[in-house]
């Protein structure tokens, strides 16, 4: 994916992005390091640069939780839309909602330009129910 759309491919861009689109959920800069154990060794300023660029290049998109960490999720799509977030209040896990667009169509104040909007949701994942 990252070769097709013309990016330059490194172990640590391949290793960090097939991590991500192997999970179902947003997940935390720890949790990838865990799943990296064992394998070639990125270092943590590594790593939070692979996932800037990942970011950046809209292979990835992230959300902060309550905790102020940031999660990752690799996108399906190479344009993705903005989508609402749940966040457990329990566990603190983060799962993207998909189906549900985090859109505002009401008018802002004259000079003022939208960029992002953020919806999320705040429970008790069934896990935690």
């Amino acid at each position: 994916m990252i070769r097709r759309r013309g990016e330059r491919v490194t172990p640590g861009r391949v290793q960090v992005f097939a991590i991500l689109l192997a999970e179902q959920r947003a997940v935390t800069h720890q949790e990838i390091e865990k799943r990296l154990l064992g394998k070639p060794r990125l270092n943590r300023v590594t790593l939070y640069r692979v996932l800037e660029w990942l970011d950046e290049k809209c292979f990835v998109h992230k959300v902060v939780g309550d905790d102020r960490i940031w999660h990752f999720r690799a996108n399906s799509q190479v344009a993705h839309h903005q989508h609402a977030h749940f966040e457990c209040m329990r566990c603190t896990r983060v799962v993207c909602l998909d189906d549900i667009r985090a859109e505002y169509d009401s008018p802002l104040p004259a000079g003022y330009q939208s960029r992002e909007i953020e919806l999320r949701v705040k429970g008790l994942c069934a896990e935690c129910a």
